[in-house]
């Protein structure tokens, strides 16, 4: 078994050889290991970059667990905890795969309901904010639910890092099946994008997007969507321009 140090030495070797995207903001990415865990700290400007880092890190020998602390930083200014955490609130109280699900806010210790849970198989989340980093606490229905309501917090303004801890119950097994349909679902929320015209696959973690879109935004924000979603470690855009 390699010692914590060595284990550290090849980790920051890893990192050098990430294509970061953002090169306009060099990352400061920090390395530290708690109960044999490996923990990301620092700022990075992409979500690609912050991404890529994480599962570069997986791959180094001595590896188990790798924890993303990661903060995308992208120059934009700053937004209150208070206000991040009501714009995270507000996309899972207008999501319709959360119509039923019971939404609590965190504030300053104490656990406030939004909305009251519908049926006895809704779930609930909890949502906290704190320095642009959003942390989820509860339980949902599926996976696909769980990396929704991550993807959700990643589009509130003025969130730089998503803390995703919420349980599926009953469990379920992960898989590249389970990404491919929580990126569907994904897309199907997002109202910047016609989902219908694009094809995901998954494979090894990496996806895979054929299909078309009506402009070069529309194009990338399927992009942006993919690497958002929890467990993408790359992702292939092929998706081209309709004429």
């Amino acid at each position: 078994m390699q010692s914590s140090e060595a284990v550290l030495t090849q980790a920051r070797a890893a990192l050098a050889h990430v294509p970061y995207h953002g090169h306009h903001i060099h990352p400061t990415i920090n390395l530290r290991i708690s109960d044999g865990a490996l923990i990301l700290e620092g700022e990075v400007a992409h979500i690609v970059d912050k991404t890529l880092a994480a599962a570069q890190l997986r791959r180094v020998e001595g590896v188990t667990t790798v924890i993303d602390h990661l903060r995308v930083t992208d120059g934009s200014p700053p937004v209150g905890d208070g206000e991040l955490r009501d714009a995270v609130c507000e996309r899972l109280l207008n999501a319709i795969d959360f119509r039923n699900c019971k939404i609590c806010a965190k504030v300053k210790g104490h656990v406030e309901p939004v909305r009251e849970a519908v049926g006895e198989r809704s779930g609930w989340i909890e949502v906290f904010a704190s320095d642009g980093v959003v942390t989820l606490n509860g339980q949902v229905i599926s996976l696909s639910h769980m990396r929704l309501a991550g993807v959700l917090a990643w589009w509130s303004r003025g969130c730089r890092c998503v803390v995703n801890d919420l349980v599926v119950a009953p469990a379920e097994r992960d898989s590249d099946e389970e990404i491919t349909e929580a990126l569907q679902l994904v897309l199907e929320t997002d109202p910047f994008v016609d989902a219908a015209r694009i094809r995901v696959r998954t494979e090894n973690k990496v996806v895979t997007l054929d299909g078309y879109a009506s402009s070069e935004g529309a194009r990338k924000q399927v992009e942006r969507d993919a690497w958002y979603v929890q467990g993408v470690e790359n992702v292939v855009n092929h998706v081209a321009l309709s004429s």
